[in-house]
């Protein structure tokens, strides 16, 4: 059978990147203060998290977390996702507001503010998403 969830896994990672963006923005801003900077650390890092997303989406794709024979409910699944999705986020925040403010201590101030925030945006994007089936020819889990 063919891989048909590139598309799906593509539109994931780009309405999650802008609702990641957007949060990252508003934290940064919130957090430096400054408005500009708080634009240069949300924009910077869309390529990269972008990037980072869509290999952990094909990872999780082909992730089996079956238990004998059965395979592990969609709520379970998605917070997994989430907490392993947020570490590989958080850290790319940090050291993005690190290189681009020159302070660690802004970047692991972001970096920790987006961790609650971003695993509940996280989370209620899966729930979004795992609602529908679009790039999907069957749903595997």
């Amino acid at each position: 059978m063919k891989d048909t969830s590139y598309k799906r896994h593509i539109a994931k990672t780009i309405t999650w990147r802008i609702v990641g963006t957007v949060d990252t923005i508003l934290l940064s801003w919130l957090i430096t203060g400054d408005p500009l900077l708080g634009l240069q650390i949300g924009l910077a890092e869309v390529i990269t998290k972008m990037i980072l997303y869509f290999i952990h989406e094909r990872v999780w794709f082909r992730v089996n977390l079956s238990k004998n024979g059965k395979v592990l409910e969609s709520r379970k699944r998605h917070i997994a996702k989430t907490f392993t999705w947020r570490g590989l986020g958080t850290l790319d925040t940090m050291i993005i507001s690190w290189i681009i403010s020159g302070n660690p201590f802004t970047g692991l101030k972001i970096g920790f503010a987006e961790l609650i925030t971003k695993m509940i945006l996280y989370y209620l994007h899966e729930r979004v998403w795992y609602r529908t089936d679009y790039g999907l020819k069957a749903r595997k889990y």
